[in-house]
């Protein structure tokens, strides 16, 4: 009598592969989250930095940081940058905000708030200040702690 070799898996061996493959799945769909956060952060400190050139250009032209607002205000929503980041996206994907917090002769503070409904909604808010300093709400309690005065902490 012979025999025939059957070709195939058996469903222990494919419910093993389905369980690995999960497994893996699960621990690795966090981190990507995470990594997707961090680029979008990235793009929010840069739109900032751009947003900071043009406060700088404002400065050229009228030797004061006050009345870069809408409406010539000294707070706000900015008249001489756009008013969400990332810039480079439509505003109905916003993930931040970008308002002037105070503007002075000779001083400015920027921020960069994240949209609530956005995946960005509980990442806390950046800062940037006339002098260079950068700030990062990193556990988003609405204070900066001076630990908080980096975009890499």
């Amino acid at each position: 009598m012979k025999y025939r070799m059957q070709k195939g898996f058996s469903l222990i061996e494919l419910m093993i592969v389905v369980t690995i493959i999960g497994i893996v799945a699960a621990i690795a769909y966090p981190s990507y989250q995470g990594v997707v956060a961090d680029g979008y952060r990235g793009t929010g400190q840069a739109d900032l930095l751009a947003f900071a050139s043009a406060m700088e250009r404002h400065h050229s032209g009228s030797f004061s940081y006050e009345g870069a607002g809408s409406g010539g205000s000294n707070t706000g929503a900015p008249a001489i940058f756009t008013t969400y980041s990332p810039s480079s996206e439509p505003q109905t994907n916003k993930r931040y905000d970008l308002t002037i917090v105070a503007a002075t002769a000779t001083s400015y503070q920027l921020k960069a708030t994240p949209v609530s409904g956005s995946g960005q909604s509980s990442d806390g808010a950046l800062f940037y200040f006339s002098d260079g300093r950068k700030a990062w709400d990193q556990n988003n309690n609405g204070s900066i702690e001076s630990s908080e005065y980096c975009w890499s902490c």
